[in-house]
């Protein structure tokens, strides 16, 4: 009784602004919802117009693409700078760790916007390449490149909360496991993939569903650097149902809900095979 107790605040929390929502918004989408006409039961006719939408399935691949281009990349790049920050001493490892979490606290516009002139014509970007004999490069209007050219922006948003995390799990980690290593001659390599990346499989566990799942709905970068262009190439999943409910169509709302669950329900499943693919474990001795 007093464990439920304790979680009823966070239940019932949850089932006012999570669950109810949730139920409430499939039940308006089995509805043609116009705001000229009444309403209309059409049962799961939108779910059908959604997977049939040639447009819905290119967004969702564009979504699982920026994906890759994004999170592999920020666990990389985490765990080397967490490594390396763990080797500092106190005061140059907190200037470490504050210089490294800035990007996470600038604005998601504000950076694509900077990123944006970045990316000009006569950017600093191609005045970086000018020096390799390439460009200018038309980042933002290439359909093969602006994708990759917003994900760089995504990476730097990101990176520097993904590296504490990672540091935290690092420093959670007993240094007697990496001397007794070494004793036995094992190098850096032999010790990453031994000793630091299996104990951190419960980090990474959780930093692979939470970055997969918000780069899937990366929604600001895209609306702000492209409008989803050029020619669509960069409309994720969340930009495409936006735009959909901006249509001037008499059912865009009831179109966008079930386009919403169907998303929903996707990163349900992607989470999932995250779970199946990397066994967590439930302690970690310490």
């Amino acid at each position: 009784m007093t464990a439920y107790l304790m979680i009823a605040p966070m239940v019932i929390l949850l089932g006012i602004f999570v669950v109810w929502p949730l139920l409430y918004s499939f039940y308006l989408s089995t509805f043609k919802i116009s705001f000229y006409q009444p309403s209309v039961f059409v049962g799961l006719d939108f779910y059908k117009y959604v997977l049939t939408s040639d447009g819905f399935w290119k967004s969702l691949g564009l979504g699982v693409y920026y994906t890759l281009l994004t999170v592999p990349a920020e666990l990389v790049l985490s765990l080397v700078l967490a490594t390396f920050i763990k080797t500092l001493s106190g005061k140059v490892a907190a200037f470490m760790k504050t210089t490294v979490y800035l990007p996470a606290v600038v604005s998601s516009v504000v950076a694509a916007i900077i990123f944006g002139f970045m990316y000009q014509d006569q950017g600093v970007t191609n005045w970086m390449v000018g020096f390799l004999s390439i460009g200018p490069v038309d980042w933002l209007n290439d359909p093969d490149v602006v994708l990759p050219s917003i994900a760089v922006t995504g990476i730097w948003l990101r990176f520097g909360l993904t590296t504490l995390i990672m540091l935290a799990g690092l420093l959670d980690i007993p240094e007697a496991y990496y001397e007794a290593a070494a004793i036995d001659g094992a190098g850096y390599l032999r010790r990453t993939f031994s000793i630091t990346i299996p104990l951190l499989k419960n980090v990474v566990l959780y930093l692979l569903v939470t970055e997969c799942t918000l780069a899937i709905q990366m929604f600001d970068l895209p609306l702000v650097m492209t409008n989803g262009g050029p020619v669509d190439s960069s409309t994720t999943p969340n930009l495409y149902i936006f735009q959909r409910f901006r249509d001037f169509t008499p059912y865009a709302t009831s179109f966008s809900l079930a386009a919403s669950l169907l998303l929903f329900i996707a990163l349900g499943l992607l989470s999932l095979v995250i779970f199946r693919l990397v066994n967590s474990d439930k302690s970690v001795d310490g």
